[in-house]
């Protein structure tokens, strides 16, 4: 995982983070808490490739939570490719980008609200 992040530090952040959300669950390296450890460091690493902390009060792991299905789903996807001899992280990606305009989107309409 770390040689891949390495070898592609210039991809897009999305890709990177979507790759790391994938890679973490799939190494599954912990007996309890594999999904939040993956949406965390996934979420720091897009946080550090865009270079702030992305605002808002419901971020992209809390997001994911609330539609658990379509992030299992992405999983399921890089598996199968993993398993035919690829990385393809791109329903993750759709997925995260998704996610990533909806906490924006939450953002502004928090900006936009009378206190």
């Amino acid at each position: 995982m770390c040689e891949y992040l390495n070898t592609k530090w210039d991809a897009p952040p999305i890709h990177l983070a979507a790759y790391t959300m994938w890679r973490v669950n799939w190494i599954h390296p912990f007996f309890g808490g594999n999904g939040r450890t993956a949406r965390a460091l996934s979420y720091l690493l897009l946080s550090a490739k865009l270079g702030f902390v992305i605002p808002g009060t419901k971020t992209i792991p809390e997001l994911i939570v609330e539609q658990r299905d379509a992030y299992y789903e992405a999983l399921r996807k890089a598996d199968n490719s993993w398993r035919q001899g690829t990385i393809d992280v791109s329903a993750m990606e759709e997925l995260m980008a998704s996610l990533l305009a909806q906490q924006l989107v939450l953002v502004h309409q928090q900006a936009m609200e009378k206190g």
